[in-house]
């Protein structure tokens, strides 16, 4: 579909190499620690343990690598695993072969509820530490858990934090890149008509020292064929709503104009668009627009981003806009 549509852009000017040049620390994200094994040493509800041997080594799953959350199961040999691992060895033993049975391993599980361990994104930055039972929780919503591609193209699975997903996206996706904090954008198209459903990320824009991701999607609102333009945030939520940003659209003596705050790319660009949150074009009116014979689009988007700022004296927030 990006090969059928021509997207003519101007912005303030083009990004540098080195801002956006980092290498990716998301790399390896899976465990490589030692699973359990059976050797000499105390023993706890049938499982044998070695002093040395750390009890978070202990709650990690042998199979899986994660950790473990009740029910934790062991077979008649003391080697346990997880109940997700459990249904996929098929009931089997992964370290003795022995049948697993419905064995529960309350003592382990007791010991996990005493544990208090750091967030798994500590080297990512995070500083707390939570009782084990609560640490799935917060890592689940950590801010500083790494972000999804958020490439609208395509189901992109690679993730990493925001320098390297904007390197990401401009060699890997050829996305466009841009400094500043103002946009222009034509989208010539002939044929409209015949496009229902397709998804175009255009730009990435770097501006206070922020990437914003632009997009523009042709889909069906109930019966009728829209176009949506919005912004999104490379950040999270709390951090989106220190910006704002306007759309507009016009043609023919008339236009639209959108002011909203971006949305964070831990929304995914979906569920954006199925909120309606951004300038929604009906395409007779885009057509309408574009002018002529109403045979092909050429509709010209424009825009601004800016940082709402606190005023020390009134508390009222005030725009900043960058030069």
């Amino acid at each position: 579909m990006e090969s059928s549509i021509e997207c003519v852009s101007s912005t303030d000017g083009m990004m540098d190499e080195d801002e956006i040049s980092h290498p990716n620390p998301f790399s390896q994200f899976s465990s490589s620690k030692p699973s359990h094994n059976n050797i000499n040493g105390n023993n706890l509800n049938g499982m044998v343990i070695n002093p040395a041997t750390s009890v978070h080594e202990l709650l990690e799953c042998p199979v899986c690598t994660n950790s473990m959350y009740p029910p934790i199961h062991q077979c008649h040999n003391g080697h346990t695993l997880c109940s997700t691992c459990k249904v996929r060895v098929h009931n089997k033993c992964p370290t003795c072969r022995q049948e697993l049975g419905d064995i529960r391993c309350l003592a382990l599980e007791k010991v996990a509820e005493s544990l208090e361990l750091p967030c798994k994104y500590i080297s990512l930055g995070c500083p707390e530490i939570f009782p084990y039972y609560s640490k799935l929780k917060h890592e689940a919503a950590c801010n500083f858990r790494p972000y999804t591609c958020p490439y609208a193209g395509s189901e992109c699975s690679v993730v990493g934090d925001i320098p390297y997903l904007v390197t990401h996206l401009r060699d890997d996706h050829k996305v466009d890149m841009h400094s500043g904090c103002t946009f222009n954008h034509r989208y010539v198209k002939s044929n409209p008509r015949d496009v229902e459903n397709a998804t175009w990320m255009l730009t990435v824009f770097h501006c206070f020292g922020q990437y914003f991701c632009l997009h523009f999607e042709a889909f069906q609102l109930g019966m009728a064929p829209v176009y949506m333009a919005f912004l999104r945030f490379m950040g999270d939520e709390m951090d989106a709503r220190n910006y704002s940003y306007s759309l507009e659209v016009g043609g023919n003596g008339r236009k639209l104009i959108w002011e909203g705050t971006p949305r964070s790319i831990r929304d995914s660009h979906r569920k954006v668009r199925d909120s309606h949150d951004g300038l929604i074009i009906q395409r007779n009116m885009a057509l309408f627009f574009s002018g002529g014979d109403r045979k092909e689009l050429k509709l010209r988007v424009t825009g601004r981003i800016w940082k709402e700022q606190q005023n020390p004296d009134g508390g009222a927030c005030i725009p900043n806009f960058c030069s």
